[in-house]
C-alpha cells in the first residue's frame, strides 16, 4: 500500500465520530460469543499445513485448532518458502483479503524466508521492505473489518558450543515489534518464547520437536510434539493479548496426543 493510500485511510478513520468507532471496535472485540469467527493464518513452512509425502513434519497451524473451540476455525494459508514480499507478489494476501469477514483475525508470520539477501523474490530489508511488505497485511485486514495480528517468527534449533540457544533471525523480530507498536496491533512474541522453550529443554531434547528423522536433520521444521508446542505458545499469547477471550480456548494446559495430527493427500 502507498504512502499516499496509508495518508487517506487514516484521515478517514480520523474523521469518524468518536462513538461510531468505539462501538464498532467493541462489536469486534466481542462479536458473539457463540458466531464464528475465522483465524486466518499468513505465513511460511513452519506454520503450513503438510501432506502424506511430508510426514512427520508439521506445521504449528496444523495443531492450533486444537487449542480453540469449534466457532473459532483456522483458515490456513501459510505456505513453504515464501516471505511478506513472494506471498504478496504470488496473489495469495488478496486470496485471503477476497474471504475474510469482519470480525474475523489474520495471524501474520514471516522472516525465516525475507532474510534469504540471494533472492530478490523473496528478500526484503528489516527496517523498510519488510515492514512496508508487513503493512500490506495489516491494512488489507483493516479494510475488511477484520483484526491483524502480528506473530514474530519461531525460532530454529540453534545452540552455541556452551549448549546456549541462539538466536537465528536478525533484526526481523525487532522490526515487527517495532511495527506493532506503531500500528496498534496486536504481537505474538514467538521468536522469544519459542528461544526460551529451545533454551529450557536444551540440545538434545529439542531434537524431539523438530524433525529429526533417521534419513533427515531439519533444524527448521517441526515435528507433532513440536507443532503442538508451538501452537501451544500461540494459542496463550492470543490470550494473554487479549486477541481471544477465555471461551474462545481450550486445552491450553492438557497434554495433546500426537495421533491428533494426521497429514492429507496432497490434491493435484
Amino acid at each position: 500500500m502507498s504512502l499516499t493510500r496509508r495518508q487517506v485511510t487514516m484521515t478517514a478513520l480520523a474523521a469518524v465520530p468518536l462513538s461510531f468507532a468505539a462501538t464498532g471496535t467493541a462489536q469486534a472485540t466481542t462479536g458473539g460469543r457463540h458466531g464464528t469467527r475465522t483465524l486466518y493464518i499468513a505465513g511460511d513452512s513452519t506454520a503450513a499445513q503438510k501432506y502424506a509425502d511430508a510426514a512427520p513434519e508439521t506445521g504449528w497451524g496444523m495443531a492450533l485448532p486444537f487449542f480453540l473451540h469449534k466457532d473459532r476455525p483456522v483458515a490456513n494459508h501459510a505456505v513453504n518458502g515464501r516471505s511478506s514480499k513472494s506471498f504478496v507478489d504470488e496473489g495469495r494476501l488478496d486470496v485471503i483479503l477476497d474471504e475474510i469477514r469482519p470480525g474475523d483475525f489474520l495471524i501474520i508470520q514471516f522472516g525465516h524466508n525475507d532474510s534469504k539477501t540471494t533472492d530478490p523474490v523473496r528478500y526484503t530489508e528489516p527496517w523498510s521492505t519488510y515492514q512496508d511488505h508487513l503493512r500490506l497485511y495489516i491494512d488489507g485486514a483493516r479494510d475488511r473489518g477484520a483484526r491483524p495480528v502480528l506473530a514474530t517468527s519461531v525460532e530454529r534449533r540453534r545452540f552455541d558450543s556452551a549448549g546456549n540457544a541462539r538466536p537465528s533471525h536478525g533484526e526481523y523480530p525487532a522490526a515487527m515489534r517495532a511495527l506493532a507498536e506503531q500500528e496498534g496491533v496486536a504481537l505474538l512474541d514467538i521468536q522469544a518464547l519459542s528461544l526460551a522453550l529451545w533454551q529450557e529443554l536444551g540440545v538434545e531434547e529439542t531434537k524431539k520437536y523438530f524433525n529429526w528423522t533417521e534419513t533427515e536433520q531439519d533444524n527448521t521444521h517441526f515435528n507433532p510434539p513440536g507443532a503442538i508446542a508451538v501452537a501451544r505458545l500461540v494459542a496463550r499469547e492470543l490470550l494473554r493479548t487479549g486477541v481471544l477471550a477465555p471461551y474462545d480456548l481450550h486445552r491450553l494446559d492438557e497434554v495433546i496426543p500426537e495421533s491428533w495430527i494426521t497429514w492429507p493427500e496432497a490434491v493435484a
